[in-house]
This record gives structure tokens, C-alpha cells and sequence, in this order.
């Protein structure tokens, strides 16, 4: 048991990965996730502090909207594409342009960036800082969470 905490420190079920795309978008598959889980009681206290900022703020900024009102839509249920078509609809659409600078920037950010300093230090705490194949923080999160960064269809890190 010990060897599974230590290599699946914060698995949390029902919790995807920050690289999911819905819609040809990175992340937001996430955010609704800690929503539904937070709403349900379910998200770990560790994630609250961050709640609705951080990457979820980014994403929130990138469709212009505001994190109450999609808090307030996704108690209507739904899914997440008919969340995102919502979020198009009171917030913006953007284009597939701008959507693939998004996703590039968002699944690189830490690597070689003003955030590089801070992934190192969440190594760090994390004890991780042997994994020198941890560049971004997508894939930082992947393996704090358990998933393999490297092979994503592996639910907990070997």
C-alpha cells in the first residue's frame, strides 16, 4: 500500500487529465471536472485554493467568461460539448487558430518559460525531482495525479 500512495500521491476519480481536448480544446474537460466533483463534494480540499484559478482562470479568460456563470450553467447538467457550446454562445468562439495556440501554449507552459522556475519547484515538493522527462506542467499533473505522462493510457505510474 505504501508504494501506492508514494506513486499515486492524488488520484482523484472522475478527475482527466489536463491534455483531454473537448472540442479540439486542452484543458477545459478538466476544469469542468473539478466543477462536477466540487459540486458533488467530491473534489480533495487540496484543489479548492485553486478553484477557478490558476489554469482554470486562463481558460475562463481565453472563451471570456466568467467562472460564476459557468459554475451557475453546469448545475443544468450537460455535457461537456454542450458545456462549450454554451461557453461559445455567452463567452466567444475561437478560431481553430487560435485554438492550436492555445493548446500549444497551455501543453507547454513550464518548458523553458517564466514558469520553468516553479515546475522545478513542484518537482521538488512532489519528490520528483529525479524526473528530468517532467517538463511542462501538464505533465507534472498527469504524474502527481498517477497518470503516466509519457504513456497516458496507463491509469497510475509503474
Amino acid at each position: 500500500m505504501a508504494v501506492w500512495v508514494l506513486l499515486c500521491p492524488m488520484n482523484v476519480p472522475g478527475l482527466r487529465s489536463p491534455h483531454v481536448k473537448t472540442g479540439g480544446i486542452v484543458y477545459f474537460a478538466r476544469m469542468l471536472d473539478k466543477i462536477r466533483l466540487h459540486a458533488a463534494g467530491n473534489l480533495p480540499s487540496d484543489y479548492l485554493e485553486n478553484l477557478g484559478k490558476g489554469f482554470d482562470e486562463r481558460i475562463i479568460d481565453f472563451l471570456r467568461l466568467k467562472y460564476s456563470m459557468l459554475v451557475e450553467r453546469m448545475k443544468q447538467g450537460g455535457t461537456d460539448e454542450e458545456i462549450l457550446a454554451w461557453a461559445y454562445q455567452y463567452g466567444r468562439k475561437p478560431s481553430e487558430e487560435e485554438i492550436e495556440v492555445w493548446n500549444d501554449f497551455m501543453s507547454k507552459r513550464g518548458w523553458n518559460d517564466p514558469m520553468s522556475p516553479r515546475l522545478a519547484m513542484r518537482l521538488k515538493e512532489g519528490g520528483f525531482e529525479d524526473r528530468t522527462d517532467i517538463q511542462t506542467f501538464f505533465d507534472f499533473i498527469d504524474l502527481d495525479e498517477g497518470r503516466d505522462p509519457v504513456n497516458r493510457s496507463l491509469d497510475c505510474v509503474a
